[in-house]
Parts: structure tokens; sequence; C-alpha cells
């Protein structure tokens, strides 16, 4: 199981100006903590809530179905091209750069096992999609659409230019190079997918887009470029047996959901850094982002009151972000904590030569990039305890499907229980919602033509 250590959030560490007496909050906030869970798994089953996520893990159908597909269509293609944004795209993105050989699309077939390259075509700049275009070679490749609302701009634009594209290179059969995964029932894309009879995977009736990973949004890119997705739901599956104690004493996502709302309330540390010690999971803090920021930013809490509430999630990859971010860290406000990810058992050792010996870079040999890169790590925790800053580490016993499920199930949950001290709507967004009815009403949507006329009239004095 995943261990989370939170010794350098405490006062006894830290200072009493910037810690917390943790086991004093544990045991003033118990019984909240205790109703939190019990409430959140007692609601999970109920239409309207927004805690399907939570479910899941358990789908066997749509695991089931997913496994067929990726076993169908195995060999067919050379490339798999994911269009959607935000949680349609950051959770794969995520899964699959963590759990695929490094730099999986410049490895040859052979060094692929003939499984399929990768893409995610995750934001509308024109230079990357026409770049991406000029590379792929259309015909062997499976197009995967993704958004449960079936309207959003920015991934339906993108379809229309792939389907275009696919019917003049194949015709007819071009249908059978589209995969969608939409609404059950509703939405232009589920429209779509009927008539044009593609292969469609359905995102379950209340998961919003940045709860969507254990979907077939993550799940079917996954399958199709070979990761076991039976070794994914199992971790799901145990960690959620793990989160459903109502003791905070053993329940790491209560733990931690908890010392960052105090830390926010009470410390003034409105920052969350989310920084793990491994290229591999850097894109884990972009998923991370997405799903704090939406979560917890809100204006209005559940009473109707205004509160402009939320601790702003930053990303960061360690050893990286030492020679970028850290200085700010140690010296700047002492406004963040800071989330670090470390893995006890990488898959390789890469020594380093014992070379220059007489130099001053001597020391380094015969010891390995492992050694460094926990050297880093330790050593950024206690230079951020020295200046007084906390810290929490959450440590994966190695990077496999099963942990890097647990760790994002472990956040998903943690954000649930935030939203729960908050006492905001985790699950809405209406700040996001603003800005797509704006675009629909410039890109000249039917039905949002005043829309149009009163932003034009505010943009004309911006």
């Amino acid at each position: 199981m995943l261990e989370l250590n939170y010794r350098n959030a405490d006062a006894v560490v830290i200072g009493e100006e910037n810690g917390l007496h943790l086991e004093e909050e544990f045991n003033n906030y118990k019984d909240t903590i205790t109703h939190i869970i019990a409430d959140l798994n007692k609601r999970k089953d109920k239409p309207g809530q927004w805690l399907q996520w939570m479910n899941l893990g358990y789908s066997e159908e749509t695991i089931w179905y997913v496994k067929e597909f990726a076993s169908m269509v195995e060999g067919r293609f050379e490339n798999i091209l994911v269009l959607g944004i935000g949680g349609s795209a950051l959770g794969g993105l995520a899964v699959t750069e963590a759990l695929l050989k490094p730099y999986w699309n410049l490895l040859t077939k052979e060094e692929r096992n003939n499984l399929p390259r990768i893409f995610f075509l995750d934001n509308i700049d024109p230079d990357s999609i026409n770049g991406l275009l000029g590379i792929l070679d259309l015909k062997k490749t499976l197009v995967n659409v993704i958004t449960k609302s079936g309207s959003t701009a920015e991934t339906m634009s993108q379809y229309m230019i792939l389907k275009n594209l696919l019917e003049q290179e194949l015709g007819d059969d071009y249908r059978k190079n589209i995969v969608v995964t939409t609404d059950k029932n509703v939405g232009i894309l589920k429209q779509l997918a009927d008539q044009e009879g593609y292969k469609t995977f359905i995102i379950p009736d209340d998961v919003g887009g940045r709860f969507s990973v254990f979907s077939a949004v993550g799940l079917l890119p996954m399958a199709l470029v070979g990761i076991d997705i039976d070794e994914i739901t199992n971790g799901i599956k145990d960690m959620d047996l793990a989160l459903k104690n109502i003791d905070i004493h053993q329940n790491i996502a209560a733990q931690n959901a908890l010392i960052h709302y105090l830390m926010d309330t009470k410390k003034g540390k409105k920052l969350s850094v989310m920084m793990p010690y491994s290229s591999r999971l850097k894109y884990v803090s972009d998923w991370y982002v997405q799903l704090w920021a939406e979560s917890l930013g809100k204006e209005f809490d559940r009473n109707g009151n205004k509160v402009n509430i939320g601790p702003t999630p930053i990303k960061a990859v360690g050893a990286t972000d030492q020679h970028s971010q850290i200085q700010l860290y140690n010296e700047g406000p002492n406004d963040k904590l800071i989330n670090f990810i470390r893995v006890k058992e990488f898959d390789t050792v890469l020594e380093i030569p014992k070379i220059f010996e007489y130099t001053g870079i001597g020391y380094l040999g015969g010891k390995t990039i492992n050694d460094l890169i926990n050297a880093e790590a330790d050593s950024t925790k206690v230079t951020l305890a020295d200046y007084s800053r906390p810290t929490i580490t959450i440590t994966l016993p190695k990077i496999n499907g099963y942990y890097v499920a647990q760790l994002l199930y472990m956040l998903e949950v943690q954000t649930a229980i935030a939203g729960e001290l908050y006492n905001i709507d985790t699950f809405n967004q209406p700040g996001v919602e603003q800005a797509k009815n704006y675009t629909y009403a410039l890109m000249g949507r039917s039905g949002y033509e005043d829309s149009a006329k009163q932003l034009q009239s505010k943009m004309a004095t911006l």
C-alpha cells in the first residue's frame, strides 16, 4: 500500500507558527471525519450525488467490454489518437506516461511488443494539430473521441477535422478507425455515433470529467496500448477498502485532506504543490491540478455564502524544479504545502562511472543515479523543514498499475473529503461553464446570439 508521512507538517518539526499539532487535530476532527467518510459511502449509489466514480473499480461490465474491444483491434493500428481535453485526457495521459516504457512513441514496433503508439491531442493549437497530422498515417490510426456532453468545442472541432480526413483516406471504411466515449443517452456526439455506426463506450451518469480516469475514458486508452487494467482495478479496490475506514488515524486520504484544509484555513498555506520525484509521474501533477482546482475553487459554499475559497494547486517535478522553484519555496512567502511523491524502488539502476576521481565531481563515481535522486529528495525535504515550510510525502513501493491506481484514487477521495470540510459542492464547475458559454457565443452557436452581442460589447471596452 501507499505510505503517507506527514511529520514535516507538524509543529514539533517546523514550529508553532507554520505547523499543526496533528495528533491533537486528528482527535479534534475524528467525529467530523467519521461522518464525512460514512456519508460519502452512503451517498455514492444515489443518483445526482456525482459520486459514481467511487464505484468504477467494480464495474465489471465496462472492464469486460474494454478488454474485448482491445483484443478485437489488436495488431490493426500503429497509432492511438485520443481527442479530449481536461478530464477526458489528463487521466489517461498520466497513467500511460507512468506505466508505458519511457519514450514509448520513439521505440520500434518490436520494442513496443507490436503495440501501438499513443498520442493525446488535448489542445487546439493549430500548429500542434497540423504537426501531428503530418506525421501520422491515418489509415493506421484509431481515433478515440472523448466528451461526455458531446458538445465540447475543442474536442468536437478536432473530431470534425479527423472525420473529414479519415473519410478522404478510407472512404466508407473510415468508421472502423473511430471509437467514441460519451454519454449513454444524450448529446451531439452520442447522436452522431449512432448515425455513423461508431463503436461506443459510455461515461457513466454522475461521473464528472476530472473523476473519470477509471471509467472507459481512461481504461480504454490504457488497454489499447497493453496496460493491464485488471492490475489497475485491483489497486482501486484495495485502496477503496482501506479508505472506507472511518478512523482518521487509519485513513491516509482523510489525513491529507484535513492537513490541507487546516494548513489553508489556520496557517494561510493556500498553495498546494504536487512534486513527484519521478519523470514518469510528472503528468500526475497535471491531473492533480485539475482535480484540486476545479473541485475546491468555489465562489459560494453550500449555504449560499460567498466564500471564494480553494487552495491553488501547482505542478512540479523533482529534481528538475529544485532548480526553478525551490528558491521561492524556501525564502519566498510561506504560503505553500508541498506534496512529495517518492518511489521506493525504480525499475532500473543506472551507475555513475568512477572517472574524474581527482576533480570536484569525483565523489559521484561509484554511486547511482538512483542514489542521487533520492539524496536530492531527502535534502530538499530537510531544507524546507529548516525554513519552516510544511511538506508531506506519499511513497509508492514502485511504479506499476496497482500502485499508480491507488495513488490516483486516494487523491480523488482526498479531494471529496476536503470539499466536505470546506462545505462546498465539490463536483460542480460554474466558472468553467461560463467560459464555455462565451466560447459558444463567439463561435456563432445557435441560441447564443444575445450572449454574443453582450460579449462583443464587453470586449470592446477591455
